[in-house]
């Protein structure tokens, strides 16, 4: 039986695209390993950002509405870092979350928890469980504070 022809990178690229936004440097790691020549890379996804298929802002509000209603604005922040979006983006995209982040930190809580913690290991858990959903300390002391 004969063996499929290679995708081209570009195939790769759009194939990739077509599923789901990806950063820059996300799309970068995952078509590496399908060419031995970087600077065709680097050609490939310019030319995607020309054309607007490959867009670090996009992806960055992408993640951000898909995740705001499970993770406070640093968790948020750090998954972007971590993909290599660009700072500006990362705040342009988080802006809007920081007016609702009390009521998100709230209703996570809510969903995990939904009652006053009886003790200061319940509380300590509590206030753990809220920093690694990636929520500020000034909000989680506002949540656990109005329920004592």
């Amino acid at each position: 039986m004969p063996k499929p022809p290679e995708k081209s990178l570009r195939a790769r690229a759009l194939d990739a695209l077509s599923r789901r936004e990806h950063s820059r440097m996300e799309l970068m790691r995952k078509l590496a390993p399908h060419t031995d020549n970087p600077d065709d890379l680097t050609t490939l996804l310019d030319d995607l950002q020309t054309r607007g298929w490959l867009s670090d802002a996009r992806f960055a509000e992408q993640v951000v509405n898909a995740r705001q209603s499970r993770y406070g604005s640093r968790k948020l922040a750090f998954e972007l870092r971590e993909k290599g979006v660009d700072e500006d983006l990362i705040n342009a995209a988080l802006v809007s979350l920081h007016d609702t982040e009390l009521e998100r930190a709230r209703a996570v809580w809510e969903r995990k928890f939904g009652q006053v913690p009886a003790s200061a290991q319940e509380k300590a858990k509590q206030v753990r469980f809220l920093q690694s959903r990636g929520f500020g300390w000034d909000v989680i002391r506002k949540i656990l504070g109005n329920i004592e």
